[in-house]
């Protein structure tokens, strides 16, 4: 008993040692494995759509091996095995980010909730994605479930740019790590508003590819519908956003917003519009292979900055900060 006892004793101490070495607050390395995570969720998008746009969807054709016979890809599977099988691998890599960026919020969980249900989140969301992406392989490629997977990859980005945003110390007295500044309610009104057309414009932007060419494998069914018809339907609420954003770039600059909230507004609409360009530049010359992969890490982009944007503007991502003295308290004291 004693021997078991000192055991038990001794596999406590050690994981309270462990425990110990764990950053005990947001530190470089926490902010550092939030970006990575970031990263890589909108690097697997990219590889992703680099095996659509080679043909290379079904260059593993079974799941959850390569082959029947082969976990791996084989050398007679030539390069679409090796696009194939790479796009599978790199899942691994986000999951070693995701369980470090887990494990290095897990001493302050209690604290910051908000980092630890955000690791939670992105740690799910990857066997979640494996599993929908099997489904595609056995399903041969039905552009359906290939969307499905696409907006998953869309969800698990904007949870990543919050993760960013939340991903910053917490000054003492500040109660849950959240900046008080929030926007005016009307520029709040307009940035849900692109929230919503933000999302209507992506799953629209994936029944458009459903309809057309790069469907991942020359024998992939195509959903049915008319590509043209869909085109001018998916660019509807492209304009509506397109002028949303202009609106709320304004807003925020005609009444003195925080400045990192400019900033974001900036940065989308930047994003928008280089979306918008290669969206018209591709259609109008024949969906090039370049083309279509640019405008697939654009979704991710106007994803990104678009949370961004949001979350700044509801008060959620902005850093805790001072008040400022009015402007008449400035001029006193100068």
């Amino acid at each position: 008993m004693s021997d078991h006892s000192s055991g038990r004793n001794g596999e406590a101490t050690g994981l309270r040692s462990l425990a110990a070495r764990l950053p005990g607050g947001v530190t470089r390395t926490v902010r550092g494995l939030a970006i990575a995570s970031l990263v890589s969720q909108v690097l697997i998008v990219v590889t992703g759509g680099a095996v659509r746009l080679t043909a290379s969807g079904l260059g593993c054709p079974t799941w959850p091996q390569c082959t029947a016979e082969s976990l791996i890809n084989t050398p007679e599977m030539g390069i679409h095995g090796i696009i194939e099988f790479g796009n599978r691998t790199l899942t691994f890599v986000l999951t070693f980010i995701a369980f470090a960026m887990l494990l290095a919020v897990w001493r302050f969980r209690r604290q910051r909730r908000d980092l630890f249900f955000l690791s939670i989140a992105l740690l799910a969301g990857i066997p979640a994605q494996a599993l929908i992406g099997g489904i595609t392989v056995l399903t041969q490629l039905n552009p359906w479930v290939v969307g499905w997977h696409f907006i998953v990859s869309m969800t698990l980005i904007a949870l990543a740019t919050l993760l960013v945003n939340r991903a910053r110390p917490m000054p003492a007295g500040t109660g849950d790590g959240h900046g008080p500044t929030r926007a005016s309610t009307t520029v709040r009104q307009v940035l849900v508003a692109i929230g919503v057309l933000t999302a209507i414009t992506v799953m629209l932007g994936v029944i458009v590819t459903g309809s057309g060419p790069h469907a991942g494998d020359a024998d992939a069914p195509r959903n049915g519908l008319d590509p043209e018809l869909m085109t001018r339907i998916h660019v509807a609420p492209v304009y509506l956003l397109v002028a949303a954003t202009a609106a709320a770039l304004i807003l925020v600059y005609r009444r003195h917003h925080h400045r990192q909230l400019r900033q974001a507004m900036v940065m989308l609409a930047v994003v928008v519009l280089l979306q918008g360009m290669v969206g018209y530049i591709q259609h109008f010359t024949g969906l090039p292979v370049m083309l279509v992969a640019l405008h697939m890490l654009g979704a991710s982009l106007l994803v990104c900055a678009a949370t961004n944007a949001i979350d700044k503007g509801l008060g959620r991502g902005l850093p805790p900060v001072e008040t400022q003295p009015s402007s008449s308290t400035a001029r006193l004291s100068r």
